[in-house]
């Protein structure tokens, strides 16, 4: 029988699961906490807070910016010190409301007990509303509000909700964790959100490295009763985990250039987010944890964490909890060595999507010198989306737009295939990377002129 898996491209690297068999610890609260208003895709969240308010955990402290936007409530009970830009994990200014921490009292209404809440509700505007209302945001990487997400646009029919427990990025090990730890908190958030979207088929799809988290999640299943929803092997391939790549192996349709998963009948969450949909309707408790991992080739086993970690912890403070940073620490990184992004600013704090600290040596963050490209054609069998890097490069270093978004270029995932399997050692990812972002900045603008055409045309009618 055939593996379960995408159809385009993809690499093989060492899945490196290092901390695999290190379980969730829950870290200390720090003494300040810095909570970002931009932890979401979409507009910045808005404070409702005023300096020298004082906050119970769980508040909340900030409002949605716009129509794609989330709610944003205290990590911690505290007085809050400051409203002011702060630098966030990429170097770049982002208002932050900072919480001098005086404890851990919780608002009212949270359930904290570990009580399982079997029973779904059956008023599917209840369900959303408590899940905008806790700031659930998706925590696959694009940390997409999840209530917009689950309540498609008029005519669109979700044939099936796919929950993704791929985590197919070398090191990373907190998803791993979360479905040992907490199988039917996930099956039953995946359940809650069939709900939301009548009922459909749902796929939990593991990679196949994970038979444990497989047994877990097929036990918890069984347990509750729950014949509608099917946990799948898929075959250990980078990046199973993308979004499109999921749809394609579970279901066998493709999402067309700018396309939306629900275009095809999909939507797709990652198994964390089910976890926070769980606790956000069945318990009202807001998304203010996840679990990051600290890893990394320089780091000895013993020294691996998986953490429960609150929003708004300054990533230098987890390092220190964790033994500070390692001596042969060349690269610090914020989400897997794939797709995850440098860390430039270690007094950054944890946002929801936060997923670890990969702490990478010399010898794994070293760059080959560039050499000339030899037309192998490698890239364009390893990308994913059916695109040619080897195109796009040359286009982008000719200046070139115009070809760059007639050869798709803005469909570019950014997963990286292309630099890994380049034998000429090419800066591909990086240069398709600004060239994707210069593309998409004119197809943007192109968008807002012809909508502010319109509305012209429209006022000059009337």
């Amino acid at each position: 029988m055939a593996k379960i898996t995408f159809s385009l491209g993809g690499v093989h690297p060492d899945d490196a699961k290092l901390a695999k068999d290190r379980p969730i610890e829950v870290l200390p609260l720090p003494q300040t906490v810095y909570v970002s208003m931009a932890q979401h895709l979409g507009a910045p969240a808005k404070p409702v807070v005023a300096v020298g308010d004082v906050v119970k955990t769980g508040q909340v402290i900030a409002e949605p910016g716009g129509f794609i936007s989330a709610f944003v409530h205290a990590p911690a009970s505290g007085t809050v010190k400051s409203i002011a830009p702060r630098k966030d994990l990429a170097g770049n200014w982002m208002t932050h409301i900072e919480i001098a921490v005086e404890g851990d009292e919780w608002a009212e209404g949270i359930d904290l007990s570990d009580t399982l809440v079997t029973e779904i509700p059956e008023d599917r505007a209840f369900i959303l509303d408590r899940i905008k209302a806790n700031g659930v945001v998706g925590l696959g990487g694009a940390t997409f509000p999840t209530h917009v997400k689950l309540n498609p646009a008029p005519g669109s029919v979700a044939e099936c909700l796919i929950i993704n427990g791929a985590e197919c990025e070398p090191y990373l090990t907190s998803d791993y964790r979360i479905m040992l730890e907490h199988p039917k908190e996930i099956v039953l958030g995946a359940a809650i959100m069939q709900k939301v979207l009548g009922g459909c088929k749902c796929v939990i799809g593991i990679e196949e490295n994970k038979p444990a988290a497989i047994e877990k999640m097929r036990a918890a299943v069984g347990e509750l009763h729950l014949g509608n929803i099917e946990v799948v092997s898929l075959k250990k391939k980078y990046p199973q985990g993308g979004e499109k790549q999921l749809i394609d192996a579970v279901m066998h349709r493709q999402v067309g250039s700018g396309g939306l998963p629900i275009s095809v009948g999909a939507v797709v969450q990652n198994v964390a987010t089910s976890l926070a949909v769980y606790e956000a309707v069945q318990k009202n408790k807001p998304l203010i944890t996840n679990t990051l991992t600290i890893t990394g080739d320089c780091l000895p086993v013993e020294k691996m964490h998986n953490y429960l970690f609150r929003i708004g912890m300054p990533l230098s403070y987890i390092a220190e909890q964790a033994g500070g940073v390692p001596e042969g620490a060349a690269k610090l990184i914020s989400g897997g060595p794939m797709m995850g992004k440098a860390i430039a600013n270690l007094d950054a704090c944890t946002v929801k999507g936060s997923s670890s600290i990969l702490y990478l040596s010399e010898a794994a963050t070293r760059r080959e010198p560039e050499t000339n490209c030899i037309r192998c054609g490698k890239c364009a069998e390893a990308c994913p989306m059916g695109l040619e890097p080897f195109l796009l490069n040359k286009l982008a270093r000719a200046g070139k737009t115009d070809e760059l978004e007639a050869n798709a270029v803005q469909d570019c995932i950014e997963c990286g295939c292309c630099l890994y399997t380049c034998p000429a050692h090419l800066p591909l990812l990086d240069i398709i990377r600004q060239a994707k972002g210069q593309v998409m900045g004119i197809i943007r603008a192109r968008a807002a002129a012809a909508k502010a055409a319109a509305e012209a045309a429209k006022a000059a009618k009337n």
